[in-house]
């Protein structure tokens, strides 16, 4: 079995490191989460909770005051206990938004 990480960079978009603790919502239900980086086409979400690749599933980001905006994904890599990436669909200008100011205040490392 040849080791999907290995080979040519398949992302198109950068990714930034970041810890986000965010709630998620698959067909298993609301489980917690921990966003691990994050880019303008989607995210990793670091969770023990069961998705299949594929599988359409909301991110509640906090925005604070116990607010949060919505994103919907598709799982494209479930690593089993591990986590998921997400791949962001049907993204509306105020999520749009949301991404670039939170990719922006991210300290850049050199």
């Amino acid at each position: 079995m040849k080791d999907r990480r290995q080979g040519k960079e398949r992302r198109v978009s950068r990714r930034f490191a970041i810890t986000i603790d965010v709630e998620w919502e698959g067909l298993v239900g609301r489980q917690q989460g921990t966003i691990s980086d994050v880019s303008m086409l989607g995210c990793f979400v670091l969770c023990s909770g069961e998705v299949e690749n594929g599988e359409t599933v909301k991110i509640f980001f906090p925005i604070g005051d116990g607010m949060k905006v919505q994103f919907w994904g598709e799982v494209v890599n479930h690593v089993y206990e591990i986590g998921f990436g997400v791949r962001f669909i049907e993204q509306n200008d105020s999520q749009i938004e949301f991404l670039e100011k939170l990719i922006g205040s991210i300290p850049k490392t050199v």
